[in-house]
């Protein structure tokens, strides 16, 4: 086994290590440590992450890294939107959550753009932040406890860390389905919508990480992206077989929603879908119960993202997620689940057809006219 280097002591909430592969070249490990919160992404994690990445990127001796988290239970359950909550409730809410998200955006995109591999182990409950963390990375791994959602809809937000971006890769319909629902998807169905590429068993990561190791790595970020992927699809066929998905199960029942004409009726259709599929009546339940603004917010945020580049959906996104914070739906949806955990949450606007369309529309004003907090992205080293 490789000697495992630790980078940081003052701060423990993320691990940096390395180790030395077979041929002196250096492989990067990240440990999101928060294992109480399911490795809840907070705003320290993010400040220790993004300098670390680009350390890395331009550190000729680091070949790749790979991202987990700590424990079986999590790789990252999500943001820390309790401490956004608190902001929220003193009355004076946008510049924090506009930091707060203005820096999750940058990591997210440096991510998406990173020229050296990044492998995440996508292991056990993947959601919101977490999914913005993955969805970017080059090398996406999921296992069968692999539990993946976007369940913002479930709080007052909409799925935001470039949903606008990666849910038009998933099949037609697939994207709205899961924005409107917060539907759970498995590690088949991760691979099926393209949010992952490789699926390895669990308890196999010793193995992977062995396998890297004992790897003779390049100077070429570009070689060193084949030669992970081979690596991955070799382990990916050793392993056991991989627990059946739902989205493609149901991807007609799913894609009938393009045949409906506005949101209320693609909503009405799937709240009066007569199913015994256990995983569509959650998903059922999930709607019936979730934010009426964050559904709509779901629908618009798709057709005015059609098209846009990864950089101008997190532009888009920035706007949308402040405004969250000033509307208050967002703060209720925080209070009731995560807070208070009384399951009630109190919308201003309690269906769909008392959200006013200015307040839709609000979102996705201009509020930063010619200068954007995310225009320094501008300059991010492309794959």
């Amino acid at each position: 086994m490789s000697d495992f280097t630790l980078l940081n002591k003052a701060d423990d909430s993320v691990l940096f290590e390395t180790a030395t592969a077979a041929n002196g070249l250096l492989i990067g490990l990240i440990t999101l440590n928060a294992p109480k919160s399911l490795n809840a992404l907070n705003f320290n994690m993010i400040k220790l992450l993004t300098p670390q990445l680009k350390a890395w990127a331009n550190d000729d001796a680091i070949a790749m890294i790979i991202l987990k988290g700590a424990g079986e239970k999590a790789f990252c359950a999500g943001g820390d939107v309790v401490s956004l909550h608190h902001a929220m409730a003193q009355g004076e809410p946008t510049s924090l959550v506009e930091e707060f998200f203005t820096q999750e955006y940058k990591l997210d995109y440096l991510i998406h753009t990173y020229v050296k591999p990044i492998l995440v182990w996508g292991n056990g409950i993947v959601m919101g932040g977490g999914l913005g963390l993955m969805a970017g990375a080059s090398h996406r791994v999921v296992t069968e406890t692999s539990r993946i959602a976007m369940p913002e809809q479930t709080i007052g937000l909409y799925p935001d860390v470039g949903g606008s971006y990666f849910l038009h890769k998933m099949p037609k319909s697939v994207g709205l389905f899961l924005g409107l629902t917060s539907a759970s998807i498995n590690c088949d169905d991760a691979c099926f919508v393209s949010l992952a590429d490789h699926f390895i068993d669990s308890g196999k990561y010793n193995d992977m990480l062995n396998t890297i190791l004992a790897t003779s790595w390049s100077k070429s970020a570009s070689e060193n992206h084949t030669v992970l992927t081979n690596l991955l699809n070799e382990l990916n066929a050793q392993s056991d077989d991989v627990p059946i998905g739902n989205v493609s199960a149901n991807l007609k029942t799913i894609q009938k929603l393009d045949s409906f004409g506005s949101l209320q009726e693609q909503v009405d259709y799937l709240l009066n879908l007569n199913t015994d599929d256990k995983w569509l009546q959650r998903a059922q339940k999930s709607l019936k119960h979730g934010c009426p603004l964050s559904c709509a917010l779901v629908s618009e945020q798709l057709k005015a993202s059609k098209g846009k580049t990864l950089l101008d959906c997190f532009k888009m996104e920035l706007g949308m997620s402040v405004r969250a914070g000033e509307v208050g739906e967002f703060q209720e949806g925080v209070r009731a689940l995560l807070i208070d955990k009384d399951g009630a949450p109190n919308w201003q606007y309690p269906t769909l057809h008392d959200v006013p369309s200015s307040v839709v529309n609000s979102f996705f004003d201009n509020r930063y006219g010619t200068s954007h907090p995310l225009d320094d992205l501008d300059t991010a080293t492309q794959k």
